[in-house]
């Protein structure tokens, strides 16, 4: 589980969308799984394994959970919907990640909560046997019971072996559930260390000055590089 951070400008959100295939890198390299590859979409990003979770979401409000779960990849049956199955496989899935909070699967997401609606998010990504998940500020204007349900729920993605990336401004979310964080400062990896290696204080020098003094192994183990390039 790593927490990429860095402040506004910094390049988090084109590093991600650069592993996600909507932006083509204009230099350097991704290595997944040890190998290059060229992400040139989204649907190349998928059939790899990579799926992200925008902080829009990008659910519709007059479907229901599972409709938005299995958008634009509808399972057919005899030339329809497969309502069954797809059914069965959205309750499942929610149900391995522990989401008790919705009552039903055929709930319209208007009706749904802001930490509800996260879930439902998470949950689309994960029912397509991804390998790496990526979260844009996953926890942002939601309420501190919602927070902890879905930070819980990113935590358990990364315990069934996902790799998890999130991207989060709110440090105390930062370091209650990642291994590991990346800074970037000004479109240069600054730093990827363990978590317990750092404080709060040694992230904001590194997002703002891109070093810091405070940590005794300062520069140890630190990587650096554009954010052109990621390795999965």
């Amino acid at each position: 589980m790593t927490s990429l951070a860095g402040d506004n400008g910094a390049g988090k959100s084109v590093l991600i969308k650069c592993i996600a295939g909507i932006h083509q890198p204009d230099h350097g390299r991704i290595l997944w799984e040890g190998h290059p590859v060229h992400v040139r979409s989204p649907r190349d990003a998928a059939a790899l394994g990579i799926e992200t979770v925008y902080q829009d979401l990008a659910l519709c409000d007059n479907l229901d959970i599972v409709q938005n779960m299995f958008l634009g990849r509808e399972r057919v049956r005899h030339f329809v919907l497969d309502e069954e199955s797809m059914e069965k496989a959205a309750r499942s899935t929610l149900a391995s990640l522990a989401v008790t909070t919705v009552r039903s699967v055929r709930q319209l997401v208007a009706s749904l909560s802001g930490g509800q609606r996260q879930s439902v998010a998470i949950a689309k990504a994960v029912l397509w046997n991804s390998k790496l998940v990526i979260m844009d500020e996953p926890t942002a204007a939601l309420g501190v019971a919602q927070t902890k349900n879905v930070l819980e729920l990113v935590r358990r993605l990364a315990d069934r072996g996902l790799a998890v990336i999130m991207i989060s401004h709110n440090m105390n979310d930062v370091f209650e559930i990642s291994d590991q964080i990346a800074v970037l400062h000004l479109g240069r990896m600054a730093a990827v260390r363990p978590a317990a290696e750092m404080d709060r204080q040694t992230v904001v020098d590194l997002m703002t000055f891109g070093r810091s003094d405070r940590s005794p192994s300062a520069g140890a183990g630190a990587q650096t590089g554009t954010a052109d390039g990621a390795s999965g």
